[in-house]
């Protein structure tokens, strides 16, 4: 047993002396804290970047829809006929090709789909119809309004394009540009914020000039940029967002490597 009296050994002083002066030492004690906090302040300011590059690439996509309707309100205006103007496949294919050089730096013909829509009439009668649609883009989305030849006179709930409560109706023995642009959002960081989530914007313009309608998009020999059926992925059981066969394993964007 020890006493007051009882001599301490020299090694337990000497680690009682070491324990006083790590108590006392608050050497690293600010790298420490930052330690700690870096990683909160890292993930606030990648999401800030992912939030700001959200808002740009939106803001892309809006001005790509407009500049896609008020080009195609101008078909045909710089032809140097006097008589009243026809549409062509050529045409339309050159307001495509304005809007994939406009959507370069977001990938918008891989990553999205334009549907163009020609807002008419039928005949002389104030029904709506879409006379011609035309698409480009690789994403698997379809106008929301209706296909081509979607008519009021035959579906008496296609009273124009538009959201609900602010539908657009041309104008009888005139045309209304309406364009659909969809765009799947590419996370920078994957899904760890945001994840891809769709981006739409619409715009509408009358057209510009006397333009015969008639026709639609005339044949001119160019390739015809229709709007191919959107296909129907069959459902699968399993967790996965895509719909490989059983047994296939394979990497996916959403889901990693991963095996049905």
């Amino acid at each position: 047993m020890l006493t007051s009296l009882t001599p301490v050994p020299a090694r337990l002083r000497q680690f009682g002396r070491r324990l006083e002066r790590l108590r006392r030492d608050n050497r690293g004690l600010a790298l420490i804290e930052f330690a700690i906090s870096l990683p909160i302040f890292l993930g606030l300011g990648m999401f800030g970047i992912e939030l700001a590059n959200y808002a740009v690439t939106s803001m892309n996509v809006s001005q790509i829809s407009l500049t896609i309707a008020d080009n195609a309100a101008r078909m045909g205006q710089t032809s140097s006929s006097s008589t009243t103007k026809t549409i062509y496949r050529s045409d339309v294919n050159s307001i495509f090709a304005g809007a994939a050089k406009q959507g370069e730096s977001i990938d918008l013909t891989e990553h999205g789909r334009v549907v163009l829509s020609s807002l008419e009439t039928v005949g002389i009668l104030d029904k709506q119809l879409i006379r011609w649609q035309r698409c480009t883009g690789a994403g698997a989305y379809a106008s929301r309004y209706g296909t081509e030849l979607t008519s009021e006179a035959t579906d008496p709930s296609f009273v124009g394009m538009g959201p609900t409560g602010r539908k657009i109706r041309a104008p009888v023995g005139d045309a209304v540009m309406y364009v659909e642009v969809f765009y799947e959002y590419q996370g920078l960081f994957g899904d760890m914020f945001l994840g891809n989530r769709q981006i739409r914007h619409e715009a509408a313009f009358p057209i510009r000039d006397d333009r015969n309608l008639t026709p639609g998009v005339a044949d001119d020999g160019a390739t015809d940029p229709v709007c191919a059926p959107v296909p129907t992925p069959t459902p699968t059981p399993g967790p996965y967002r895509d719909h490989a066969a059983p047994g296939v394993c394979h990497t996916t964007h959403h889901d990693g490597y991963h095996c049905h």
